[in-house]
């Protein structure tokens, strides 16, 4: 339990923090679904436009540290083979 002014601050902080960096994680995992679920369908063009859609999100939650920078990359690298490798 927070003994001080501040420590009480800081604990009440850190939730309302905890819980817009779990709401933005949870957009991103939206994000990397809606794509995956274009390229299980077979659409290519449904793919290529969800895929250029949802990048600018990645790219944003990366940004804010919610995730590394290298992560995203590794996202958007695989999503965009799995686009390119569709026939």
């Amino acid at each position: 339990m927070a003994n001080t002014a501040q420590a009480r601050k800081r604990a009440r902080q850190s939730v309302k923090v905890n819980a817009h960096n779990s709401a933005l994680r949870s957009t991103l995992r939206t994000a990397i679904k809606k794509i995956i679920k274009a390229v299980e369908a077979g659409d290519k063009s449904a793919a290529a436009t969800s895929y250029i859609a949802n990048v600018s999100i990645i790219d944003r939650i990366a940004d804010k540290g919610i995730i590394h920078k290298n992560k995203a990359a590794r996202h958007k690298s695989r999503l965009n083979a799995a686009i390119k490798a569709m026939a």
